[in-house]
């Protein structure tokens, strides 16, 4: 047993902790779905929403990570129209997360990710191509991600349907999530001190020391992103977002 402040954790806890801080890394710089698949991993230990809490302050070390190496492949047509709606979506998540139990978050989470990857398949047919390019669909996919994001931060499935919808070349979709991401990630952390009370002093602290393998599993996302060829990626993100899904349900 090792005691840290007022946490008491195992060894086994302490290597989730660290794994899900290397697959967080990684996610930021480009191999999707790996911070998916991490969430319930830190969910199985800490539960559904305290685990959000926690993980919080990962990602968002983790996004400075992904927006330092990526800053200037970022789409800023299409983060100005998401931004303001998934600042909404945050504050409908911020309201409705204390009603949702953990096996209700799950279910949800695990519906929500099924749904994005069939809708990613069906939008690879070539007479799809077009069909999301409307506002409306920006302002769905905002609100539903800064949602997903809040209650469970799993809005890794809704920004990939929305941006590969886009048909982003890889560069540009991973430096457009990446600044999506910090600035939605940032903008959730007073919720999560001042109203769910998820975040403290302590939790920080904690997250703080994952920093180095947070590091290590950004440098292995750049290394491995490097070796995906263009057409190969989209693909690549579906695999990864169904594998999520799967990791969620069971």
């Amino acid at each position: 047993m090792i005691h840290f402040l007022s946490f008491e954790l195992t060894y086994y806890q302490v290597g989730i902790i660290a794994l899900v801080a290397v697959l967080i890394g990684t996610a930021k710089t480009g191999v999707h779905g790996s911070g998916m698949i991490a969430v319930p991993m830190l969910a199985s230990i800490f539960g559904g929403k305290l685990s959000s809490g926690l993980l919080l302050p990962i990602l968002s070390l983790a996004d400075i990570f992904g927006v330092f190496y990526y800053h200037r492949h970022a789409s800023w047509p299409h983060l100005r129209k998401l931004f303001p709606w998934a600042a909404l979506g945050v504050i409908l998540g911020t309201a409705t997360g204390a009603y949702i139990d953990d096996e209700a978050f799950r279910l949800i989470m695990a519906i929500i990710i099924f749904g994005s990857v069939a809708i990613m398949l069906w939008l690879e047919q070539d007479n799809k191509e077009h069909v999301p390019d409307y506002y409306w669909f920006a302002i769905l996919m905002g609100v539903a991600g800064g949602f997903t994001t809040m209650v469970g931060n799993l809005a890794g499935s809704v920004m990939a349907l929305y941006l590969l919808s886009m048909r982003l070349p890889k560069n540009s979709f991973i430096g457009t999530a990446a600044w999506f991401f910090m600035v939605i990630n940032w903008f959730k952390i007073p919720f999560h001190v001042f109203i769910w009370k998820t975040i403290t002093l302590d939790s920080f602290l904690l997250d703080l020391v994952t920093l180095p393998f947070i590091a290590l599993g950004a440098g292995l996302g750049i290394l491995i992103t490097r070796q995906i060829p263009e057409k190969v990626y989209r693909y690549f993100i579906i695999l990864m977002t169904l594998v999520a899904a799967v990791f969620m349900v069971v």
